[in-house]
């Protein structure tokens, strides 16, 4: 490809609404261009990117003994009400009609394509174990689209579906999953750790999710680490708590004047006690649905865990006028910061739901709100002043230095951003929408499902956010969408064109994807775009031709070396030679 036929237009400045670096990047050098909010038109250099990422998936996942399938992109609703995640999937399904009214939706995701696909085709446990992808486009109407292809609406993304007789079967093909995904990140040029995680709107009782470990402001989860391979996304992530004093020092309860106290860090130091023996109350509304959460007052609630808890698909915390309207409801005057559990009955026509986390189980003598202003009793304990809830469990978010379920050392923590997932789905699509086979005694059974999903845009953004510098992308050679570029520093230098031509041929001949800098620019137009494309290896001809030698740049480490032209060829092709 000559640079002067190439549908590519840099420019000099990161857009403006852009927070993150692929987000800037990918618009700067002319991959990608915004055409409405969390839509983006894949310009040709993006496409190849992405088409490599395809290809990689595709060679792993039939290796893997996968086999590829194409699904409608447009879902009926029928088969969403079958499966029971028509009214709950919440407000990121897209819905639409059609001229005849009937109402479909953009698919989001395709268990309940594939699930329908499977009881018409497999009826016989002979033919299972199977597993079926596709890659294909998808649309979820996020309520704040960000971060460019990590967090957009449309999106293309690989689904994989497995139905096995057993759930000895799911585990191994689980397993192969697993592997895939492991070679495929690799080859796209990832380092990735396997996460425990919640398995959201897709549901299932086991699920990891396949992390790309950054620092920068794009990775969208803590994930909690250990020494001993322990791993989970913050939503999932148990850890058991450092001593700490959680008993007060009162001998009775009693209620206390407490003024101005609507933080935790004021109740402690009006009371002077730590944080560690006062049980905080707060007030979220889950699916419009009312719910206390309780926790010992010195950790956070985690709010996926807490929804989970409650069996909702949408959570919020309540505003301090839905606070003040429910203490109204239930005859009290109080207001945030005063709350407790005794005495609250319902809100909105709703019960109100009570949840404690298992730091306050054990908590003594303790400090708690009573829906009363300016005032908390001291020296409350379970099952005499106030019962402990019905549902006690963990809703906690864990911290840095907690200690390892697993084996005893502090958690570390690190930002993460996630490319693929994979989810035991067991019976929780087959059941509802009667998808069953015929086992070895001619009784019918529902398949045990799995699902398998990788983001081909988010692993090619992500992988600019771990491969870029001050100057611009640094593609790995494997999803790069040249593998070179040849610059002829004067475009009006016979010779240091036809050198130019005559390596740009070469590296052609061999099967290398190659791009001619032909342009009647300077030389540090030319630098500056093929570091800001990130062109995995720069080659270019200049003054130093008339002695034999060309200056030849590897992107990634920026290491350059004076070589002859065929050395430098050479180098290329053997190192694209590698990855077929």
């Amino acid at each position: 490809m000559k640079m002067s036929k190439l549908f590519v237009q840099t420019l000099r400045e990161f857009p403006s609404d852009a927070e993150v670096i692929s987000h800037k990047l990918l618009v700067r050098a002319g991959f990608i261009r915004k055409l409405t909010s969390g839509v983006y038109n894949y310009l040709p250099l993006m496409w190849k990117v992405l088409k490599k990422v395809e290809n990689i998936i595709r060679e792993e996942m039939d290796r893997a003994g996968a086999q590829e399938l194409l699904m409608p992109f447009v879902q009926p609703k029928e088969l969403w009400e079958e499966s029971g995640r028509w009214g709950a999937y919440g407000g990121e399904l897209m819905r639409l009609k059609d001229r005849h009214g009937r109402e479909m939706c953009l698919g989001p995701t395709h268990e309940e394509i594939i699930t329908a696909i499977a009881r018409d085709n497999l009826k016989s446990y002979k033919q299972l174990p199977v597993n079926l992808y596709q890659i294909q486009s998808k649309f979820r109407d996020e309520r704040r689209p960000r971060f460019g292809l990590l967090r957009g609406r449309e999106f293309i993304m690989k689904d994989a579906y497995s139905f096995a007789a057993s759930q000895e079967e799911l585990e191994k093909e689980y397993q192969n999953m697993w592997e895939a995904y492991t070679r495929i990140f690799k080859r796209c040029g990832l380092e990735t750790k396997a996460v425990q995680s919640d398995s959201g709107a897709i549901g299932g009782s086991v699920s990891h999710e396949f992390m790309v470990i950054t620092d920068t402001d794009a990775g969208e989860n803590d994930v909690f680490y250990c020494e001993c391979d322990y791993a989970a996304n913050s939503n999932h992530a148990v850890s058991n708590l450092p001593e700490a004093k959680i008993s007060g020092d009162w001998t009775e309860a009693k209620i206390v004047d407490t003024p101005n106290t609507h933080s935790i860090e004021e109740l402690c130091d009006f009371l002077k006690i730590p944080a560690t023996v006062i049980v905080k109350t707060l007030v979220y509304i889950v699916d419009k649905k009312p719910v206390l959460a309780l926790i010992r007052a010195d950790k956070a609630v985690e709010e996926t865990k807490l929804m989970n808890a409650v069996g909702g698909t949408d959570i919020r915390i309540a505003t301090a006028g839905e606070i003040e309207e429910m203490m109204v409801v239930n005859g009290f005057d109080a207001e945030k910061g005063f709350i407790g559990p005794k005495g609250l009955k319902e809100y909105n026509g709703y019960p109100i739901t009570v949840i404690a986390d298992e730091t306050v189980k054990e908590m003594k003598n303790f400090v708690i709100g009573i829906n009363k202003k300016d005032a908390h009793v001291i020296g409350y304990n379970w099952g005499k002043e106030v019962e402990l809830p019905q549902i006690v469990t963990d809703i906690r978010l864990a911290e840095a230095g907690d200690i390892c379920p697993v084996c005893g050392k502090p958690l570390k923590v690190t930002r993460g951003i996630e490319v693929g997932n994979i989810f035991q789905l067991g019976t929780k699509y087959s059941k509802p929408m009667n998808a069953v086979y015929l086992d070895q005694n001619g009784k019918a059974q529902p398949y045990i499902m799995g699902c398998y999903g990788i983001g081909v845009t988010r692993t090619a953004a992500a992988a600019v956010e771990a491969h870029y510098d001050e100057h611009g992308i640094k593609w790995p050679l494997a999803i790069a969408p040249y593998h070179a570029v040849v610059i002829p520093v004067s475009t009006k230098d016979e010779t240091q064109m036809k050198v130019a031509e005559d390596i740009y041929k070469t590296l052609i001949k061999h099967g290398v994807e190659a791009v001619l800098d032909d342009r009647d620019e300077r030389a540090g137009v030319k630098f500056k775009d093929a570091d800001l494309i990130g062109f995995p290896y720069r080659i270019t001809v200049g003054k130093g031709i008339s002695e034999g030698l060309v200056e030849f740049k590897v992107r990634e480490t920026e290491e350059i070396s004076n070589i002859k032209p065929e050395e430098a060829a050479e180098i290329v092709v053997t190192a694209v030679n590698k990855l077929i």
